[in-house]
């Protein structure tokens, strides 16, 4: 197995060009080339996947809307949202795309787990929950084997243009976010990061 190399990109990463970016890779990339997980933040930005129905868009007022090639229906992503794209050779760990998201799933359990938090999933609706509210969405695109996107945790964020659309394709579906639910309040981004990213690592068997 390849060594994996982490960039943290930090804040203000544009979508277009970062997705740009991590398309062009995945298309580019040997076999021999080592996987790669960047972790960053985006400005206000809708984003419909490739198979997103546009009438999930309720209100968008004044955030720009990117249609992109993840699956899934439509998300936002915005400052103090931890996301973390996956450049994964599923080859390397053993893994189908099935596997690989619950993989995910489990390390973000685990993750909110190790600060007091009750996390799950529901059936037929990648990602996880807490009180079934969405605290944290999963999009992936596989292509010659290899992932790209990946997940997006709600930490410590304004919710309020998640009600300008269905998430996720779902009505009236409420999202949450980790300062909302963490009790100890001392916890901050970079630790919640690395705690995600350790967890994803534990899962996938990276040292």
């Amino acid at each position: 197995m390849t060594e994996v190399i982490v960039k943290d990109l930090g804040i203000n990463q544009d979508y277009e060009q970062t997705w740009i970016k991590m398309r062009d890779f995945t298309m580019n990339r040997l076999d021999s080339d080592n996987d790669q997980v960047w972790l960053l933040e985006h400005p206000p930005v809708y984003t419909l996947g490739q198979a997103g129905k546009p009438e999930h868009i309720l209100n968008p007022k004044s955030i720009p809307i990117v249609k992109t090639d993840r699956g899934g229906q439509v998300t936002y992503h915005g400052p103090g949202q931890i996301v973390i794209y996956l450049l994964i050779n599923l080859d390397n760990y053993d893994l189908n795309i099935k596997s690989f998201v619950c993989k995910l799933e489990q390390a973000c359990i685990n993750c909110l787990d190790d600060f007091g938090i009750t996390a799950h999933r529901i059936e037929g609706a990648p990602g996880i929950y807490v009180d079934n509210k969405k605290i944290c969405s999963i999009g992936l695109r596989v292509k010659k084997g290899c992932t790209y996107h990946g997940i997006a945790f709600n930490a410590d964020m304004d919710l309020s243009p998640f009600k300008g659309i269905n998430p996720c394709g779902y009505k009236d579906l409420e999202m949450t976010q980790f300062r909302d639910l963490d009790k100890d309040e001392k916890i901050t981004m970079e630790n919640l990061k690395s705690s995600l990213l350790n967890k994803i690592f534990s899962e996938l068997k990276i040292n």
